[in-house]
């Protein structure tokens, strides 16, 4: 298949891209490199250096003739979407729509976008399914849950098909660790460096850590099925702060102690999510798990923090 990858040159889009080469498919990426690389694109795929608002976008699409887009191209910092509203909703609303008219402009059959687990706010049960209800405290939440209304409405009015998914807290190699980077990155770093970790809270807060070439076999598994339909992307276990840090520890030999602060406002206590739609739908299931892709993830960041000294 013909497939585009929005933000491919990103964390989880170029795993995406990686994913889709090995599986025989023709992709292009498209990325204004705001926060990707041209280092994490594989030069099997074709790069376009542009931004999903501007109008060279129907241009690419009438170039390349895409059959699916995964639309993995997103503002992602929530204080920026609270800042800065305007830009937040511009990028990630009618960035989103102008690919989707592209879409129907040129015939593309189906649209897999990531939704955010920002959506749902407070849990109100654990763990989280697709079914809990919504309580976004971010104009990041309204932008990213917005896009799935569209893609409803273009399903209903054109006939495009899409897989929306929620991804829990995404982890491993080429993740950012700057500003928001995830936990994983900023502990990868702080580990390999012998410099103490910050905690903040107490560190029995929860996540739900999904390695990310599991959730590029999901992406995969969306090009033949889970159509018109919303999937977590998850592991349905809750692992804490304290004992991600206690794993650092033992894969690191590091002997660190961490530096307890304040909590952060806006941080969600406990948060874990449920896999069972996707996986009664499609067999899909986690298949790396927290210690490996831990290794992995470490593995990863020694040779970066190497090849950059």
């Amino acid at each position: 298949m013909r497939i585009i990858v929005t933000g491919g040159a990103g964390f989880i889009g170029s795993h995406i891209v990686d994913a889709l080469l090995k599986e025989g498919h023709s992709v292009a990426v498209i990325d204004n490199l705001s926060h990707g690389s041209r280092l994490n694109v594989d030069a099997g795929a074709k790069l376009y250096i542009a931004d999903i608002r501007s109008k060279d976008i129907e241009d690419i699409f009438e170039e390349f003739k895409p059959e699916v887009l995964c639309h993995h191209a997103a503002q992602i910092k929530v204080p920026v979407s609270v800042g800065n509203p305007i830009l937040d909703a511009d990028i990630n609303i009618l960035g989103s729509i102008n690919l989707l008219e592209a879409c129907r402009k040129f015939g593309v059959e189906k649209v897999i976008y990531p939704a955010s687990a920002a959506i749902f706010g407070e849990p109100k049960y654990l763990p989280i399914d697709e079914e809990h209800p919504l309580d976004m405290i971010s104009g990041y939440g309204v932008s990213k849950h917005t896009v799935e209304h569209y893609l409803k409405v273009y399903n209903e009015l054109y006939g495009l098909k899409y897989t929306i998914f929620r991804y829990a807290n995404v982890y491993g190699p080429r993740q950012d660790s700057s500003g928001e980077g995830g936990v994983v990155s900023i502990f990868s770093e702080k580990f390999l460096m012998r410099e103490q970790p910050v905690i903040f809270g107490d560190g029995n807060q929860t996540r739900d850590f999904v390695y990310v070439e599991d959730v590029a076999k999901a992406n995969i598994q969306a090009l033949g099925s889970l159509d018109n339909e919303i999937y977590n992307v998850c592991t349905n276990t809750e692992v804490s702060v304290n004992e991600l840090f206690h794993l650092f520890n033992n894969l690191t030999a590091s002997g660190l102690k961490p530096e307890y602060q304040g909590i952060r406002e806006g941080d969600i206590r406990n948060s874990y999510m449920s896999f069972d739609k996707i996986n009664m739908a499609c067999g899909w299931s986690p298949e790396v798990s927290l210690e490996e892709g831990l290794k992995r993830t470490i593995e990863y960041f020694k040779g970066s923090l190497m090849t950059n000294n």
